[in-house]
């Protein structure tokens, strides 16, 4: 009888530090250090257009928006993708250039280097080929802002109204 017992208790405190987990250890430990962060799907949405007209904000990655639009996500890969906020996607008045004017905040303590790529997305059902524009070497000093613009050349033929959304397909930033 007191063999069961004892093997019930041991059952009992497994179960407990099971439950609980192991303290120091930083792992899933109610009073333990953890470095989670709460995401969205840090992909693209859908946004704005490339025409002039605001378009809706996204909580769930980066889109764009003439309106701006800002961008948002929370797993590691996109932390730079929430520095970005898309102040507007349209032709240039030269009728030449897709541009994306965009906005950088540095929120941290360190200044930064920020690398961006944007990619102009077509209308669905359009013939018109997804375009890409990058920005590389931005410096942004902490807890400043910097703007800047990624162009590409416009190839189409119209006024560039095929081109329906902007977004930012990757960014990067490093610590200067």
């Amino acid at each position: 009888m007191k063999f069961r017992h004892v093997r019930a208790i041991a059952v009992f405190g497994i179960a407990i530090v099971a439950l609980t987990g192991a303290r120091g250890s930083n792992g899933a430990s109610c009073g333990g250090s953890s470095h989670s962060s709460s995401s969205s799907s840090g992909g693209s949405s859908s946004g704005g257009t490339s025409s002039g007209s605001s378009g809706s904000d996204s909580t769930s990655g980066t889109s764009s928006s003439s309106g701006g639009t800002t961008t948002t996500g929370g797993s590691s890969r996109d932390k730079a993708e929430r520095d970005i906020k898309i102040d507007s996607c349209k032709l240039d008045s030269s009728g030449k250039n897709l541009v994306a004017r965009l906005t950088v905040t540095n929120s941290g303590s360190l200044d930064q280097t920020y690398s961006i790529t944007m990619k102009f997305n077509p209308a669905a059902g359009s013939s018109a080929v997804a375009a890409q524009a990058r920005v590389t070497g931005l410096k942004v000093k902490a807890g400043a802002s910097q703007q800047t613009e990624a162009t590409t050349p416009y190839t189409g033929k119209g006024d560039g109204s095929e081109y329906k959304e902007c977004v930012v397909s990757s960014a990067s930033k490093s610590s200067l």
